[in-house]
């Protein structure tokens, strides 16, 4: 069985929080929130990252992050670019957008052979969210079916005070697989009590705090590369007409799609830990306090790198 690789989404510019969000420093020692990622990866295992990036990004990102971890972990670069699409497709005119996660994982295909996970470069997941996947995809492969994993967060502990977050709940069964994932793009907190709406605020219905959600943290092996690439036409040949500009191929979808065919499981791991990410510029503040706090508790050295 190969090592597993970690994969991590960093082409999404952060269209919410001005700049570049993932290479803002989050404590005195100019770590950005994917240092401590890294660290925590490092720590259970993980040898090798692949950094999904725009092109453009290429230099700023090696600068801020990309030639710091090479020194700790193997790195390799993939590039998200618009114009990376099946024969016989073309990008509409005006689009800026990239198509979304499930492309960011398919531009992957020819460096990636072994299981991986897949992260968020903006979120902060904890120590023990990064032991839980590597020992997941350090035991288990395909067999009749295709055998995946994430790793789910209370909801309570992913809420931002500063607005509304998207999440994906999940459902699963007796044996803590997925069943399904419903999406609701607009979750915030109210009186203590985390609430959705789907008509902008009219209507609220209340969601339990304890819900377990995705925070985009997948295991996988190799075989969703080809149900991406088997995907991704079908996909195109159905939405570009309706929503040129703005469609966008999801990593959950595909998954939820898979499990409807009885193709695959995915075992959910659940994680205690308090999710970190900056989704508002007013989210900053409570990251850098929560750092520094962990910093205190000795969960992280004031350096994490020594060189």
């Amino acid at each position: 069985m190969k090592d597993p690789v970690l994969v991590v989404m960093a082409a999404g510019m952060g269209s919410r929080y001005g700049g570049l969000k993932q290479i803002d420093p989050v404590d005195e020692q100019g770590h950005i929130i994917m240092d401590f990622s890294i660290y925590d990866a490092v720590k259970a295992g993980f040898k090798k990252v692949v950094f999904i990036i725009k092109k453009e990004n290429e230099e700023s990102f090696k600068e801020a992050i990309g030639d710091r971890l090479s020194k700790q972990i193997q790195v390799e670069y993939v590039f998200q670019e618009l114009t990376n699409l099946p024969d016989g497709f073309s990008v509409p005119e005006g689009r800026v957008k990239p198509f979304g996660t499930g492309h960011a994982i398919l531009c992957c295909m020819d460096v990636v052979d072994a299981p991986f996970a897949v992260i968020n470069a903006d979120d902060y997941y904890g120590s023990h969210a990064f032991q839980v996947i590597y020992d997941y995809l350090t035991t288990h492969e395909d067999d009749d079916k295709y055998r995946y994993t994430m790793v789910g967060y209370v909801l309570e502990n992913t809420l931002t005070e500063n607005g509304h977050v998207a999440r994906g709940v999940c459902m699963t069964d007796e044996d803590n697989n997925l069943t399904g994932i419903q999406e609701r793009t607009h979750i915030e907190k109210r009186n203590g009590q985390a609430a959705f709406t789907e008509d902008d605020g009219a209507t609220w219905t209340e969601i339990p705090n304890d819900s377990i959600v995705s925070m985009n943290m997948w295991g996988f092996t190799p075989s969703i590369l080809q149900e991406l690439k088997a995907g991704f036409p079908v996909f195109l040949e159905e939405n570009l007409k309706k929503n040129p500009l703005k469609c966008e191929y999801f990593l959950p979808s595909v998954v939820g799609n898979l499990l409807t065919e009885e193709k695959a499981t995915v075992k959910v791991l659940k994680s205690t830990d308090k999710w970190f990410g900056v989704t508002y510029k007013e989210d900053k503040p409570v990251v850098v306090a929560a750092i520094r706090k962990m910093k205190e508790d000795g969960l992280y050295p004031e350096k994490l790198w020594e060189n």
